[in-house]
């Protein structure tokens, strides 16, 4: 299939940034996106042009680094899939398609197609942890869990914190994110003790990197590659409210 492409192109932070039109010539169905990315970037580079930037790591939709906005749907059209994942048979012959970076003012543009996601890094800096000892590995079977809260737990810890959310958000807020990380540590006994001190610290960070609130969308949801549930969220804010109330906040 041949396919027309408008891919953003900036230089960095500072540059103002356009979209440019190129022709993806000769594309099999079987192709995953990045794929098809680099065919264009091997005519570029035979046409002595710079290539298009972008983020990308294991290929296998477990890294969150191929961070793309298709078609104004961050990850792309297919429902829980990395850009990585998504493959062209989902396109058809003749299509126009729209390739953008993140849109977040937490995520500064590098190059290209590929942002700053360093904001993400120090939230869970600020207390997406667990410090206290809670033993040898042996000693985590003596410690009872119900296999709800097992579940819960391990269902938010599959975000793989790429930034989806974010950039799907029309207020920029990362609080799929940041309620993911807290949930999968405060569903199970070992967070418990440092609970109250991690959601303030963490819901601090995200309003010091500048992210926005959340406005109740649900888009984090829609185009969460892992399909982190939005109830993470309300459990976040209960935790946080509970902590300010005992803070006499």
């Amino acid at each position: 299939m041949n396919l027309t492409l408008y891919v953003w192109r900036q230089k960095n932070a500072g540059d103002k940034g356009a979209l440019c039109r190129y022709e993806a010539k000769n594309i099999t169905a079987d192709m995953s996106f990045l794929e098809m990315l680099d065919v264009v970037n091997e005519d570029l580079a035979k046409c002595g042009e710079e290539p298009i930037a972008f983020d990308h790591d294991c290929r296998e939709g477990i890294c969150g680094t191929c961070s793309q906005v298709i078609n104004g749907v961050a990850h792309g059209p297919q429902t829980t899939t990395t850009v990585c994942q998504l493959h062209m048979r989902h396109f058809t012959d003749g299509d126009a398609i729209y390739v953008e970076p993140w849109r977040s003012r937490a995520f500064p543009v590098i190059r290209d197609l590929i942002v700053d996601r360093g904001a993400l890094d120090r939230v869970i800096q600020a207390g997406g942890y667990i410090s206290a000892s809670t033993g040898g590995v042996p000693d985590a079977n003596t410690v009872p869990v119900t296999k709800e809260d097992s579940d819960e737990a391990m269902d938010a810890a599959e975000c793989i914190g790429c930034g989806a959310c974010v950039a799907g958000c029309p207020n920029g807020s990362a609080m799929l994110f940041a309620s993911a990380k807290l949930s999968h540590l405060s569903m199970l006994p070992q967070g418990q003790v440092e609970n109250a001190k991690r959601v303030r610290d963490m819901v601090e960070a995200m309003d010091r990197e500048g992210f926005g609130c959340c406005g109740n969308h649900y888009e984090c949801q829609a185009v969460c590659p892992k399909g982190i549930h939005v109830k993470n969220i309300a459990r976040m804010n209960r935790q946080f409210m509970k902590t300010l109330f005992k803070d006499g906040k």
